[in-house]
């Protein structure tokens, strides 16, 4: 059983719950505006991953890019990260699949493939 967090509206998330339904792949579903991750989910997923801290942001994202974040990101440390991230949903980049020993961000059917 993987975690599922998703934006529902989101159609890369209808895309990648469609995928994951058709695979017969068990999850539970976490709606990422309604609960947002803390700033400790977030370390713990970012650390799993193993990806840059980076790819966890929403970058084509209009709170992201209202937010001016692509010049402000480089001067802030991995805690200010975290903080930020864990304030609004619409900042994470989704889908996210959190399995024992895996977290991938965003929907890359190859990649979802050989992980799940």
């Amino acid at each position: 059983m993987v975690l599922f967090v998703e934006y529902p509206k989101c159609t890369t998330c209808q895309k990648a719950k469609k995928w994951l339904d058709s695979h017969n792949i068990e999850y539970s579903s976490r709606h990422i505006k309604e609960e947002n991750p803390t700033a400790a989910e977030l370390r713990e997923w970012h650390e799993k991953s193993g990806l840059p801290l980076k790819k966890f942001f929403n970058t084509s994202g209009m709170l992201y890019k209202s937010m001016a974040l692509k010049d402000k990101l480089p001067g802030m440390s991995e805690e200010e990260q975290y903080n930020l991230l864990s304030t609004d949903g619409m900042l994470v980049k989704r889908p996210i699949i959190v399995g024992d020993n895996f977290v991938l961000t965003g929907f890359r059917e190859k990649e979802w493939e050989e992980k799940l």
